[in-house]
């Protein structure tokens, strides 16, 4: 089962979703009925629903990259060490996963921002279970994850 403990630290996000702990929490309900890989386990992490100054600073502190970005993901293991680590633990801390405001589609309708939030929520999940995208092949496999997961929380 995953949980997410969901901070707010730019106001904005609240003008979009009112409650974005209970948005994100039904979100995820819905991922831990569809999805089965961790019904052992209790899986955590924390989401920073943050702003353009905020993200952009994390990146440059700890990617060496002076930009801001959509999402950042700091997972805690690699997708090796997490599988050993579900292996002896019941509960797991994955990591962090911040969401930058400013990078947010604001022009369409809320379910197109909704849509947005939802497609890097999980973007960001599947870097904290191991996944990346440097490589294409990589990229198709992490891609087929996160279109299966937002089939689940749709």
């Amino acid at each position: 089962m995953i949980k997410i403990n969901v901070i707010t630290n730019y106001a904005s996000w609240l003008n979009y979703i009112k409650n974005p702990d209970r948005y994100i929490d039904n979100k995820i309900k819905k991922l831990n009925i569809k999805n089965k890989k961790f019904k052992k386990n209790i899986i955590f992490c924390t989401l920073l629903l943050s702003g353009p100054i905020e993200i952009k600073n994390l990146n440059k502190k700890f990617r060496k990259k002076n930009k801001t970005t959509d999402v950042l993901s700091f997972p805690f293991y690699s997708k090796k060490n997490l599988k050993e680590k579900l292996k002896k633990d019941k509960e797991v801390y994955l990591g962090d996963i911040i969401i930058n405001f400013g990078k947010m589609d604001k022009q369409k309708d809320l379910a197109f921002f909704k849509l947005h939030l939802n497609k890097l929520l999980i973007h960001g999940l599947v870097h904290l279970f191991g996944y990346d995208h440097k490589e294409e092949k990589d990229f198709k496999k992490m891609r087929k994850i996160e279109q299966n997961y937002l089939e689940y929380i749709k």
